[in-house]
């Protein structure tokens, strides 16, 4: 039985913008009084996210407020409100990261214990899985399951009582200290990197301040200068506590907007950080952007969009016109997932740059991608011993792909519309990669999903009409499998119903459901609910 199938929406544009410069010219000076509020800043942070993981489930505004009045006489009120934000915002996340392991958790237990039910060797349904293989495999997962139980229970009491564990400066780099050798590195570098990621330089912005900003303020012209804390207030090189830095920013990308926010005195968040590696100093500014234009769906329908079905490797994508035909040639867009983070990312950046100047090209006004969530398909438990297919899951980047497409669509004025997944790659395959077939293209069964894919979006079917039967059967000959255009009438319409009984054998008022597909219960007809028109298909790349 399918599944109820959701309708497609338009994806929420990013209303975040963050930009980034590097500070040139830093004085030996600059230098270290960056380092000393970093680490001042950074040690207050580290209290007073401590006190806020004892508070639990206790938290409110007043313990909230007294933890902001310890942390500024220590520093400033401003400083103090970042500080206290951060925590709660990295309290949050930790909070929600421990909702998900739960639910991972629950997912790999009932699975585990669905097979161990049943007989080894037994074989599994459709969506469900079998039994273990031996009884050697019977007996590890029983202890597995003893294990998950255990961990479940722990979690869950943590849970309840809204305790978390958070690391500044990331879980990764503190396992990293007990395997310096295989990382490459020496104790003093691992040390740097600690001390560099657990310090704190950022503060909020504030909207009718001078500048957008009174903690770390840049003018117009790139000047940066920073708000000491009060212990640190010996160090000030101009009025009222500050420090102005020697180097200079122009932030080449998108500096035209800074300009104009700061301009105006509206909020712009900053924040200073180090790169160990290369020794440079760099300043983001991120600021929101709010009443952001809703376009509707069938405005975004209007002009055609382009289906792209995301894979571990490449974007397979294909443009269809506002009936759902699939017009030209499909088109890949490949990326390398291997390396650092930020090889990765810009592996990503690069391929959705490719894939919206081709937009542009067309004229499309909506890319229809899947609104896929691997959660709860990543555990080993779900897929057994398909190492292959969970490793081809876990490395399709969909959360990181999804957040850099909103964001570069919001930029280039193109609108994204999710779509349910289901059944999308093997409609498609089924349906549309043998007729997209030609003797100088062999289409992938990716393109055909990404036609799929499109033709959800723009709210028609993807499954195509069958051919009728042979002669003598029904027709004395075939007709065309696809719809003439909308504007070519009698071509391929409905047959005029005769009135009264088609057969003798018929009773009156029989057959008034001849043309009605949803009335005589055909198979698939309501999977997928909308009107459908379908122009003819071009047989040509």
């Amino acid at each position: 039985m399918l599944r109820q199938i959701a309708r497609p929406f338009v994806a929420d544009a990013a209303s975040g913008v963050c930009i980034r410069d590097r500070l040139k010219g830093l004085a030996a000076e600059d230098d270290a009084v960056l380092r000393l509020v970093g680490g001042h800043l950074g040690s207050l942070a580290s209290r007073d996210l401590a006190r806020r993981v004892a508070d639990a489930l206790e938290h409110s505004a007043q313990t909230w407020a007294v933890r902001k009045r310890g942390l500024t006489a220590e520093s400033s009120s401003r400083w103090a409100g970042s500080i206290t934000k951060a925590t709660h915002d990295q309290w949050g996340l930790s909070r929600r990261a421990q909702w998900r392991h739960l639910r991972g958790l629950e997912a790999g237990i009932a699975v585990i214990r669905h097979r161990l039910a049943l007989p080894i060797g037994a074989k599994g349904g459709k969506r469900q899985p079998g039994g273990y293989h031996s009884r050697r495999e019977w007996h590890a997962k029983s202890r597995r399951l003893a294990h998950l139980e255990r961990e479940y229970a722990r979690v869950t009491a943590d849970h309840e009582a809204g305790r978390v564990t958070v690391v500044r400066g990331g879980r990764k780099l503190l396992n990293t200290r007990h395997n310096l050798d295989t990382a490459g590195k020496s104790q003093e570098q691992w040390r740097g990197e600690w001390e560099a990621a657990r310090w704190f330089l950022a503060a909020d912005g504030e909207s009718g301040k001078r500048y957008g900003n009174e903690t770390i303020r840049v003018t117009a012209d790139g000047h940066v200068s920073i708000r000491l804390p009060a212990p640190l207030a010996e160090h000030a090189n101009a009025g009222h506590g500050r420090y102005v830095l020697a180097a200079k920013v122009t932030f080449p990308h998108r500096g035209e907007e800074w300009r104009d926010r700061i301009e105006a005195n509206r909020a712009v968040a900053y924040r200073i950080h180090l790169d160990t590696t290369s020794g440079r100093w760099y300043l983001d500014a991120s600021w929101t952007r709010k009443h952001l234009p809703v376009i509707p769906l069938d405005t975004l329908r209007a002009h055609g969009v382009i289906g792209v079905d995301t894979n571990t490797d490449h974007l397979a994508a294909w443009h269809l016109d506002a009936h759902g035909n699939p017009m030209g040639a499909p088109r890949r867009f490949d990326y390398d997932l291997t390396g650092s983070a930020d090889h990765r990312d810009a592996q990503l950046r690069h391929a959705l740059t490719r894939l919206l100047h081709w937009a542009r090209a067309t004229g499309v006004q909506a890319i229809a991608i899947e609104d896929l969530d691997f959660t709860d398909s990543r555990t080993r438990e779900k897929h057994g011993r398909k190492k292959r297919f969970r490793q081809l899951i876990s490395g399709i980047p969909t959360g990181k792909l999804r957040a850099r497409l909103l964001s570069m669509c919001a930029e280039a004025g193109i609108g994204v519309i999710a779509i349910d997944p289901a059944y999308t790659s093997m409609w498609g395959a089924e349906h549309w990669q043998e007729p997209l077939t030609t003797t100088n293209r062999k289409t992938s069964r990716h393109a055909a999903a990404s036609v799929a894919i499109g033709r959800r979006a723009l709210g028609h079917r993807i499954r195509r009409r069958k051919a009728p039967p042979c002669q003598h059967q029904s027709d004395a000959g075939r007709h065309r499998t696809f719809q003439a255009g909308p504007g070519t009438r009698g071509s391929e319409g409905n047959r005029p119903r005769v009135p009264g009984p088609r057969t003798r054998s018929d009773g009156t008022g029989l057959g008034r459901n001849a043309v009605d597909q949803n009335a005589q219960d055909r198979p698939g007809r309501s999977a997928e609910h909308g009107f459908w028109q379908q122009d003819s298909l071009p047989l040509s790349p």
